[in-house]
């Protein structure tokens, strides 16, 4: 029977599709009209917004908000203690918790302008320690890392455990022995001995070898051992491989060591108030707590102020290396 037929024969069938057809075409056209792009919707979609109420918002979000004032709050008010306190003219902290209440450069002049303060020599002491200092720990720690990762010899893993254990025992354990070994080395070698920058620069990356090592050993780790092995089959030795290769992947935690051990050198104070003994040969640290040692008459605002501006080197290379930060800190802990 054709389709013509049926509906002759049953015309309250086609009546009964022809009404389903139109209810279910309206509702299309009503959800077309809802969900077409550029369209004005249809006054039944319109809704009014729920807001959510305050205590499940706190719940989910809030706290973060509060947790991150108050952290912000904790770490901004001691830079704003002793910016204020560096811009004391009366010298001293009286006053002080009033922030602001009296403001002035003369802190700032004094210390930079006064023979008896030798802060420009301070600074450019600490600089040069600091930046030799730093760059000479990256390279050394870099080339060790890379030969505990990629070669295998005897006491490998001995030798990996004790420069790490060594770091459990403070500075002021060496001091002593320190003092005595380079004022043997002063009646023989002059110019690396007591009171002496290069004496101070050798002591210090005599502790390259440590956490710098492991952490940078962490890091070399997940670097591909294919990339080594195909660059062996080119001919390259270890030194090319190592210059050419690995130190452009390794950028990250180069960066992070780096910026480390210049922000330790800046703030060490134990070992180079024994070795530097003339106020022209002194860092910053030492120089700086001198002016607070007198307890009749401490220059708190002095010392303010020269904090101050020995935090601008630090801050100018931590925000020049904090995009490497993360990265280097966190990648070589995913594989040992």
């Amino acid at each position: 029977m054709s389709e013509s037929q049926d509906r002759l024969a049953h015309p309250d069938k086609t009546v009964t599709q022809n009404a389903t057809l139109a209810v279910a075409g309206g509702s299309a056209a009503e959800q077309f009209e809802t969900a077409a792009p550029g369209m004005a919707p249809s006054p039944r979609a319109e809704r009014p917004a729920r807001r959510r109420p305050f205590g499940r918002w706190f719940a989910d979000t809030g706290w973060r908000h509060v947790v991150a004032i108050v952290v912000s709050a904790f770490a901004i008010f001691p830079l704003l203690y002793v910016l204020s306190a560096s811009l004391n003219p009366s010298g001293t902290l009286t006053g002080t918790n009033q922030l602001f209440s009296a403001v002035g450069i003369d802190s700032y002049v004094r210390i930079l302008t006064d023979p008896q303060i030798p802060y420009p020599q301070w600074f450019l002491n600490t600089m040069i320690v600091a930046l030799i200092t730093g760059f000479t720990m990256v390279f050394i720690g870099a080339l060790a890392a890379y030969a505990f990762s990629r070669m295998r010899f005897t006491g490998r893993r001995v030798g990996l455990i004790t420069i790490v254990v060594v770091q459990m025992f403070p500075q002021m354990l060496a001091v002593v022995a320190i003092f005595l070994m380079f004022s043997a080395i002063s009646d023989w070698f002059p110019a690396i001995g007591l009171n002496t920058l290069s004496g101070l620069i050798l002591i210090y990356l005599g502790g390259a070898l440590g956490v710098n090592t492991y952490l940078m050993y962490g890091f070399f780790n997940t670097i591909p051992k294919e990339l080594d092995e195909a660059a062996k089959i080119d001919g390259a030795g270890h030194a090319r491989i190592f210059f050419t290769i690995i130190l452009r992947l390794v950028a990250p935690i180069l960066a992070v060591v780096g910026l480390l051990s210049f922000i330790g050198i800046v703030n060490e104070y134990m070992i180079a108030s024994v070795l530097l003994i003339d106020p022209d040969k002194q860092t910053l640290v030492v120089g700086l707590t001198k002016l607070v040692s007198n307890p009749r008459y401490a220059d708190w605002s002095g010392f303010a102020a020269g904090a101050v501006m020995a935090a601008i080197p630090v801050v100018i290379v931590f925000l020049l290396l904090q995009k490497y930060i993360v990265g280097g800190l966190t990648a070589g802990a995913t594989k040992g």
